[in-house]
């Protein structure tokens, strides 16, 4: 294996020990280990999201009297962890969703990591881990996709997908005694791997089916639905596999009447107005909605359609007025009702935009109109123009972070 570092390291911990504070994660130290044995990158097309993990990984850990570790980059593999530790038992683990994008001028970008850096942030402190400085993980991230540089596809659509993930590591035991006491973690491994992407749709976008479901919902007022917790998402498995035995593709999450999200996305849909713009209407973040750093992209790049961009796709004449307000299932069976449903679909880091083609509710199905097996011009404006961004092709805004 090859090794690099930078700055001076004794059994990966820091040989001077700052005499006001706790060590912070500091990229500047970092530790690099490549592997000897690179896997075989596979085909294109065999390409599944999420199950195919690259050569390397980022490992730091946290200590109550030293604080972070250096941070390693190395070959990616199996993580020790005592079995009384808090990520186990209290599921102390969040984590994000990023991706890394192929420009076809051969460089590689990160989309506004910024926005998920702050939302780490929110998350590890509402579960009371220790904190870290999020722009040394950039500078670690981007420092581990140049490594990993390979295993991005050089073809429009085709990402690296990065997962940021922090958990709880406090063992059971505490001198002599075991614990399985109810507290905060004091002790916190980060740990960042990677899987390279193709489209999230191999067959094209056609619409996904969505029931709604409000007997169990994912998330409520004053609950953690506006955080990246693992403890979020165990509790949706059961939902929706009763809504895959239904014929539906994913679940629509209600609170009472109320829409919240679509499976693990945010929801927008599109409804015409008297004078013939459109409303682009996504649920507010009132803490039951996750702030999706997708769906904070579609408000702005509506909000700056015609005045400061053209989106593809959208008819000329036609103004759009995205909003965060309320939606129930109400409002969606009016809409239906009076013609005025133009769209529905859902966003997020994985698939950008999904269109939705029905709803279930009540024991009926709330169509959306078809545009021929594939997403309305909304949808399809803004899968394209972020996909434009994302890899180079368009600049906007400073969304886009060029890792080397």
């Amino acid at each position: 294996m090859g090794i690099f570092s930078n700055g001076n390291v004794t059994n990966g911990i820091p040989t001077a020990k700052p005499s006001t504070s706790l060590w912070d994660l500091d990229a500047s130290q970092v530790k690099v280990t490549l592997t000897d044995a690179p896997k075989v990158i596979p085909p294109l097309e065999s390409l599944k999201f999420g199950q195919v993990m690259t050569d390397h990984m980022i490992v730091a850990t946290f200590h109550p009297q030293t604080g972070w570790s250096i941070p390693e980059i190395k070959p990616y593999g199996p993580i020790c962890l005592d079995p009384a530790s808090s990520c186990f038992h209290y599921s102390t683990s969040v984590f994000e969703g990023m991706k890394a994008y192929m420009g076809a001028d051969g460089k590689t970008r990160l989309f506004r990591p910024e926005l998920n850096m702050a939302r780490i942030k929110r998350s590890v402190d509402r579960v009371a881990l220790p904190a870290f400085n999020t722009g040394a993980l950039i500078t670690l991230i981007r420092r581990l996709v140049t490594i990993e540089e390979r295993w991005i596809p050089k073809l429009s659509g085709y990402s690296l997908y990065i997962r940021p993930t922090v958990i709880g590591t406090r063992p059971g035991k505490l001198v002599f005694l075991t614990s399985l006491g109810v507290t905060a973690s004091d002790q916190a491994m980060l740990y960042v791997i990677c899987s390279p992407a193709g489209p999230y749709f191999r067959s094209g976008m056609r619409p996904t089916s969505l029931l709604a479901v409000g007997e169990n919902v994912r998330a409520w007022p004053g609950g953690t639905g506006c955080y990246k917790l693992s403890l979020n998402y165990g509790s949706t498995m059961k939902p929706l596999k009763d809504a895959e035995r239904q014929g539906y593709n994913q679940v629509l999450w209600l609170l009472g009447e109320q829409v919240t999200e679509a499976g693990a996305m945010n929801f927008f849909v599109v409804v015409k107005r008297d004078d013939d713009g459109w409303d682009v209407i996504t649920p507010a973040l009132d803490g039951t909605i996750l702030p999706g750093v997708t769906r904070d992209s579609c408000l702005a790049l509506m909000a700056a359609h015609p005045s400061r961009t053209i989106l593809p796709q959208i008819p000329d004449g036609v103004c759009l007025h995205p909003q965060e307000r309320t939606i129930t299932m109400s409002d969606l069976v009016q809409w239906d009702t009076e013609g005025r449903l133009l769209e529905a679909f859902s966003v997020g880091t994985a698939a950008i935009v999904t269109a939705v083609g029905r709803i279930g509710y009540n024991g009926k199905d709330i169509r959306i109109p078809d545009y021929e097996g594939g997403p309305g011009p909304v949808a399809k404006a803004l899968y394209e123009r972020i996909l434009e961004i994302q890899d180079g092709r368009v600049k906007w805004e400073g969304w886009s972070t060029i890792c080397a």
